[in-house]
């Protein structure tokens, strides 16, 4: 079968998978028949629910000049184009197409650098709540709009960063004739080198420690101001936590190859079976469950959601009369 490639990890049916004793080929088939609908299913409601966020937050000012929100609709924008790339580079692979590495590198690099934005924003998320609950009268001098536009530059920058190194190393070490190879778009088939391998691993390492660290010291802070029975500050703590359960989610990204390895070794004929299913638990149902766990739940959103799903109702009535 393909190779199908989950942005920024390492995702791949293989071929030897399809060729053990007891394989099915029509039930492959029809697993990944089914597993493509369940992932298009997926990603048009999610996309569908965060465009209109993204229409809410363009159309509302009290959206538009609030930190808060300013870090939310990013974290939507920047989850809808990893979702967008994720799901179809899924699709390539279940399909058996290929692409030019060159292209695939193009296609490679926002999946990436979208998929290191996530615990970015989610600690910058995190701090913006630590800022407005522990120093509330400093908040409006330090959470600007300004700032806050600078430290999502500052995201993308450092998520370059860590990018560039794997685009040099390829450059050195491959021939020109690789970039106009055709091959399945997977990330370990393009930046083949044991060093673009090794830095991966260091740098999520790196990434995870930093974030979960910011997690854990806004929520301890804020923990203790909530024990002085502040509404705005348990509110506060349970959005941390809310951060640390999509961290908790951002983690099983990275930890997906060790995940595929063991199910495939505890149940070698369905092997492929289980690729599907770790891309759907891992790439898909976290992108899913964010504009439910942060936008649905806040009082303000969900007060739009509801105007706008009364209007809607209230134009399919007037059609139907």
């Amino acid at each position: 079968m393909s190779s199908s490639s989950a942005p920024g990890t390492n995702f791949t049916f293989t071929e030897g998978n399809l060729t053990g004793p007891g394989v099915n080929q029509g039930m492959l088939s029809v697993t990944a028949t089914i597993a493509s609908l369940v992932v298009i299913l997926l990603s048009i409601i999610t996309c569908s629910i965060n465009t209109l966020m993204i229409h809410i937050f363009n159309k509302h000012q009290i959206f538009r000049f609030n930190p808060r929100y300013i870090l939310f609709i990013h974290l939507v924008l920047n989850e809808t184009l990893q979702l967008t790339l994720s799901v179809s580079l899924y699709l390539f692979g279940t399909s058996y197409f290929t692409i030019y590495v060159s292209l695939c590198v193009l296609i490679l690099l926002p999946a990436i650098l979208t998929t290191r934005n996530t615990p970015l924003n989610l600690a910058c998320m995190a701090a913006e709540c630590y800022i407005s609950v522990c120093f509330p009268l400093r908040h409006g001098n330090i959470c600007t709009v300004k700032k806050t536009y600078i430290a999502i530059g500052i995201m993308w920058v450092i998520s370059l960063l860590t990018i560039l190194p794997d685009i040099f190393i390829l450059l050195i070490t491959e021939e020109l004739e690789f970039l106009k190879m055709r091959v399945f778009c997977d990330r370990d088939r393009v930046f083949r080198s044991s060093y673009s391998k090794s830095k991966r691993d260091v740098s999520h390492i790196f990434f995870l420690v930093v974030v979960c660290l910011t997690l854990l010291y806004t929520y301890f802070r804020i923990l203790f101001v909530a024990k002085a029975a502040s509404s705005d500050a348990k509110k506060a703590r349970n959005t941390i936590l809310l951060h640390g359960f999509q961290m908790l989610m951002c983690m099983t990204l990275y930890m997906q190859s060790l995940l595929k390895q063991l199910l495939t070794y505890l149940f070698p004929k369905h092997s492929i079976s289980i690729q599907h299913a770790i891309f759907i638990l891992i790439q898909i149902i976290p992108r899913c469950l964010s504009p439910v766990v942060y936008g649905i739940r806040d009082k303000t959103f969900r007060m739009y959601y509801k105007k706008y799903f009364m209007c809607f109702q209230a134009k399919a009535t007037r059609v139907q009369i």
